[in-house]
């Protein structure tokens, strides 16, 4: 018997199976070649910026420089994307990106490199907030967790290969992995301009499917309790996962465990596979049981191991734990970003990026407080005020009214 569906639904049938737009897919690949690229940067950048003859608070400070200007992008991306769309507003940010890379390979001075990652996180801003954009605006809720794990698919996939290849490229060059990071960029925007379909195709494709019937006005999205969660989740990750997890790590390796570099890339590496496998188990229990007791559970999870981090003896207990965060991860990344979409609805340019900017503030102010208690304190004491931001992210969450599950089909 055939389906029954609205003309031009983008969620499309194989017998009681529903399947994901073209576009998630697409956004899955671009976002493999955008994190193989960044990958590969990861176990190289606090090395590289140390070889300027700084300190760990001034190491923190480039990482927080590319934050900051993403922050600073982010409140104009939803204008721009009413403006050009999504697809283009995409790939001019990865080519910002991919410009600046490259350009940090050839820094003469730290304040070089300090600038050029700020352009860099402009760039980055402006494709963070399109590709979330079309990837809510293009699924419906009952796939929306399954729709942004394909997504993050691609980013995991990245992770696996970038850092091990970051890695060798460092025993060769702690250049090279900057201008590799350029060419990567370069492809997967060529692919975001030719597969990605404009805007007006894919809005009138997947409006049934995406049960949008008007935008939902900001000031309403803000009063709601679920997107109030997920918004202090992203804080909670902007810090710890993107701020501190970053920037102190290949330090802690290679300063406390007395490792080489690759030794970062490796353990980042193996961290990916772990969170890679974990994904899909975690989408699907995020779009059939819910996105409140994933939020709940996995943030309470990541603060603990992220406290016993700095206390790890050895390359292998560290590794150990890295693994056993990427499957918290796998669950923290794809349930507060689902939410939004909840909250929202699929167009949802202003929300995704408030949403981004709580995670860029609290990269930007992670990894300076992170640094000063390192260097002050311990890198026990940097660990743990994001344990505790963690666990004030699970805790806020219970405050989350009960999930209404969109009893979405299994598949």
């Amino acid at each position: 018997m055939k389906s029954l569906r609205p003309a031009g639904s983008e969620i499309r049938r194989v017998g009681s199976k529903p399947r994901l737009p073209r576009d998630v897919y697409v956004l899955g690949v671009i976002s493999f070649f955008v994190m193989v690229g960044f990958g590969v940067v990861i176990p190289v950048l606090p090395v590289y910026v140390r070889s300027f003859n700084v300190g760990n608070f001034e190491i923190g400070a480039v990482v927080s420089a590319f934050a900051l200007m993403r922050l600073i992008a982010s409140p104009f991306c939803g204008r721009l994307i009413d403006l050009m769309g999504e697809r283009l507003v995409l790939a001019v940010g990865i080519g910002i990106v991919a410009v600046s890379s490259g350009l940090v390979g050839i820094a003469g001075s730290y304040p070089q490199l300090l600038l050029l990652r700020g352009v860099g996180g402009i760039g980055s801003a402006m494709f963070t907030v399109a590709a979330m954009t079309m990837l809510l605006g293009s699924t419906s809720p009952a796939l929306r967790a399954r729709a942004i794990g394909v997504y993050q698919g691609g980013f995991l996939l990245g992770g696996m290969a970038g850092p091990a290849i970051g890695g060798l490229l460092a025993a060769i060059s702690l250049t090279a992995p900057f201008f590799f990071y350029a060419g990567t960029l370069a492809v997967a925007g060529i692919i975001g301009l030719i597969l990605l379909r404009p805007r007006t195709i894919r809005h009138d494709a997947s409006a049934a499917a995406a049960d949008v019937v008007a935008p939902i006005p900001f000031r309403m999205v803000l009063t709601d309790r679920r997107y109030r969660a997920a918004c202090v989740a992203n804080f909670a990750q902007g810090w710890t996962s993107f701020g501190v997890r970053s920037a102190l790590i290949p330090v802690l390796i290679v300063e406390v465990l007395n490792g080489p570099t690759a030794w970062t890339g490796l353990a980042f590496a193996v961290a990916a596979v772990a969170q890679t496998i974990a994904l899909a188990p975690a989408a699907r229990f995020i779009d059939t049981v819910g996105r409140k007791p994933a939020i709940i559970g996995s943030f309470a999870a990541a603060a603990i191991i992220i406290a016993a981090v700095p206390f790890a003896p050895n390359i292998v207990v560290l590794t150990v734990l890295l693994c056993l965060y990427g499957v918290a991860a796998a669950f923290m990344g794809t349930a507060p970003a689902a939410v939004v979409g909840d909250a929202a609805g699929s167009r949802s340019a202003r929300a995704v990026a408030v949403f981004s900017m709580c995670a860029d503030i609290g990269a930007i102010i992670g990894p300076l407080v992170a640094g000063l208690l390192a260097d002050t304190f311990s890198y026990g004491a940097a660990f743990g005020v994001g344990a505790v931001l963690f666990l004030a992210a699970a805790v806020y969450a219970l405050r989350m009214p009960r999930d209404v599950l969109t009893g979405s089909p299994a598949s």
